[in-house]
C-alpha cells in the first residue's frame, strides 16, 4: 500500500507538470510571459516554505553561500522561465515539452565537461536517439518544419539554463535540502524578475484579468507546477531513488501531447507520436540501463537527504 501512495505522487506530480505547458497557453491569453513566471513565483513561495517549515526541514542560509544561490537564481528561475515562458508562445505545448524532456540527456554531457565525471555509452545513445524524436516532432506537419526556430532555441536555452544550474546545485545540495533551496532560489527569482515585471508588464496588467481562465491558469502554474508538484516529487523521490522516481517524469510530455489534443486542439499525426516514443525511448534507454552511473544525476540522488535542521 504504502508503494501504491509513493507511485501514485510521482505519476501525479508528472500528470500535473504536464498540464502546465497548456496551463500557460492559456495564462498567455491575458498576461505577458513575464507576469505569469512573476505571479507564479509569488504564489508558489509561501507553498515551499510552508511545507519545509510543516514537514521540519527549514534551514538557515549560511551568508558565505548566498552568491551560489543568486547563481542558482540567475540560471533558474530566470533564465529557464524566460526561456520557457517566451519559447511557449512561439511552439506548440507538445513541442515545448518534448525539449524541455530532454534535460536529463544534457545533464550528464554538461557534468563530463565541467565536472569530469564519467560520459557513458548510453548517456550518448540516448541522446542521438531523443534528438531524433525532437526533430520527428517538430517535423509532425505533413515532414515539414512545424514550429518557430526562435522559439525553438528560445526552449533549448532553457534546457541550458537548467544544465548550469544542476552543475551549480552541486556545490549546496550537501548542505542544504531541496525543498530549502528551491524556495529560496524562487524568492531570489522573484526579485530578479520584478524589475522586468514593473518596467515591462506592469502597465498591461488590468484588474478585469484577474478573474477567468487566464488567472486560474496562473494559480495552477503557481500551486500545482511550482508547489504541489514539488511536493509530490519529492516524496517519490526519497521512497523510490532518483533513477525509478526520474522515469515517471518522462510522462511529461505524453501528458502535455494528450491534453493538448482535447483542450488545445493541437494537431496529432502520426509522426508526432512517432516522435513523442522516440524521445521517450531515448530518455528510458540513457536512465535505466545504467541506473548506478556517477554522471549528473547523482546530484539528485542525495537532493533530499540533508539532515533536518
Amino acid at each position: 500500500m504504502k508503494n501504491f501512495w509513493v507511485i501514485s505522487s510521482a505519476i501525479l506530480a508528472a500528470v500535473f507538470w504536464g498540464i502546465t505547458f497548456v496551463a500557460f497557453k492559456f495564462a498567455n491569453e491575458s498576461f505577458g510571459p513575464i507576469a505569469i513566471v512573476f505571479i507564479r513565483l509569488i504564489v508558489s513561495i509561501p507553498f515551499l516554505f510552508g511545507f519545509a517549515l510543516i514537514s521540519g526541514r527549514m534551514m538557515k542560509i549560511r551568508k558565505e553561500d548566498f552568491k551560489w544561490f543568486l547563481l542558482l537564481a540567475f540560471f533558474e528561475p530566470l533564465i529557464y522561465f524566460l526561456g520557457e515562458a517566451f519559447g511557449l508562445t512561439m511552439v506548440s505545448s507538445t513541442v515545448g515539452a518534448i525539449i524541455i524532456a530532454t534535460i536529463p540527456l544534457f545533464v550528464p554531457i554538461a557534468a563530463y565537461f565541467l565536472l569530469k565525471e564519467r560520459l557513458t555509452l548510453t548517456n550518448i545513445i540516448g541522446l542521438f536517439v531523443s534528438f531524433i524524436g525532437v526533430i520527428l516532432v517538430i517535423l509532425a506537419s505533413e515532414g515539414k518544419f512545424s514550429g518557430n526556430i526562435k522559439g525553438i532555441l528560445l526552449m533549448f536555452v532553457a534546457v541550458f539554463a537548467v544544465v548550469g544550474y544542476t552543475i551549480l546545485a552541486k556545490k549546496l545540495v550537501h548542505s542544504y535540502n531541496g525543498i530549502i533551496i528551491t524556495a529560496w532560489q524562487s524568492s531570489i527569482g522573484a526579485v530578479l524578475f520584478l524589475p522586468l515585471f514593473l518596467i515591462v508588464e506592469w502597465k498591461r496588467i488590468d484588474l478585469s484579468m484577474m478573474v477567468g481562465e487566464s488567472f486560474w491558469a496562473i494559480m495552477y502554474l503557481g500551486i500545482f507546477g511550482s508547489g504541489i508538484c514539488f511536493i509530490l516529487f519529492t516524496t517519490a523521490l526519497r521512497v523510490l531513488g532518483a533513477s525509478k522516481a526520474n522515469v515517471f517524469i518522462n510522462l511529461i510530455p505524453v501528458v502535455t501531447a494528450i491534453v493538448s489534443y482535447f483542450v488545445l486542439k493541437e494537431s496529432m499525426p502520426a509522426m508526432k507520436i512517432i516522435g513523442i516514443a522516440v524521445v521517450l525511448s531515448g530518455l528510458l534507454l540513457s536512465q535505466l540501463t545504467n541506473r548506478n552511473r556517477k554522471n549528473g544525476w547523482k546530484i539528485w540522488k542525495n537532493w533530499f537527504s540533508i539532515p533536518k535542521v
